[in-house]
């Protein structure tokens, strides 16, 4: 592991390592804010996880969670959104391939060898970071779009392994919705029955745990009508008696500065979990 940026930040410092992912099959990079309570003893991580085209560095340079990490003392890890490399699949178009991971495990060739984001953000990476910083092992985990669908349903499916969940405008339902369709049937397969496990909308009805749900979606949102589709979520919470607070923000688009408006609220609500 080779930290490659170090930059001080709200008496904190948010860096950025290099690593070799045995899960994925590449080296990966991810970022993480120690706020300045680290010096103090280990602490609680949230896990962000970005949305179609990201990097790392996108929740870092334009969100402002620093400031609220450092309040509330908080570490925030934040992984790439896809494998990466010469040796990985691609495909052209922004919605499949790099960039576009959809935090799941691949079946189909060619991207059953690499793209395995759930288990990497699940299990890999939170090992790798258990091991390496000072941390409780307390986890909370949120995303935004396509990272907010990985937010919901690696909660969904890890029952008792996060004590908070968060996602600003998620893909709730990709199998009822172009961006999941596409994505699903390259990485899974054209069978629809594989979809449901990694669908959050359908994971509500057998869920374990009934960890709480926190929905920001802004309604002016470009992607609101044909990507997004909240009241799925909505109907499938209400049939499962899952606890959800879904808040429509009026005014706000599909871009970080709604993430920036929101996320000193999301970040209290984890460290209200985290904490506990």
């Amino acid at each position: 592991m080779e930290r490659i940026e170090h930059r001080a930040c709200f008496g904190g410092w948010q860096d950025v390592y290099r690593h070799h992912s045995s899960t994925l099959g590449c080296d990966m990079q991810f970022a993480i804010y120690l706020p300045p309570q680290v010096a103090d003893g280990p602490l609680p991580v949230l896990y962000w996880l970005s949305g179609l085209t990201c990097t790392e560095q996108n929740v870092i340079t334009k969100a402002g969670a620093q400031r609220y990490a450092a309040e509330h003392g908080v570490i925030v890890v934040a992984p790439d959104t896809s494998p990466r490399g010469d040796a990985v699949a691609d495909a052209e178009g922004y919605d499949l391939g790099k960039g576009a991971g959809f935090y799941l495990n691949a079946t189909e060739q060619p991207w059953a060898r690499h793209y395995r984001m759930h288990d990497y953000v699940a299990h890999e990476l939170p090992a790798l970071i258990e091991a390496n910083f000072p941390v409780t092992g307390a986890r909370g985990i949120s995303g935004h779009s396509m990272g907010g669908h990985g937010a919901l349903v690696i909660a969904l499916r890890n029952p008792g392994r996060y004590r908070s969940v968060s996602a600003f405008s998620p893909i709730v339902a990709p199998s009822q919705v172009p961006w999941g369709q596409k994505a699903f049937t390259a990485y899974l397969g054209p069978d629809r029955s594989t979809w449901a496990a990694w669908d959050a909308s359908a994971l509500v009805a057998g869920a374990q745990e009934r960890l709480p749900l926190l929905v920001d979606q802004g309604d002016a949102d470009e992607f609101l009508q044909v990507q997004l589709q909240p009241q799925h979520l909505q109907q499938a919470c209400a049939a499962a008696g899952h606890p959800l607070t879904l808040r429509l923000q009026p005014g706000y688009d599909h871009s970080y500065y709604f993430i920036a408006s929101f996320i000193g609220e999301h970040i209290a609500h984890h460290a209200g979990a985290l904490h506990g």
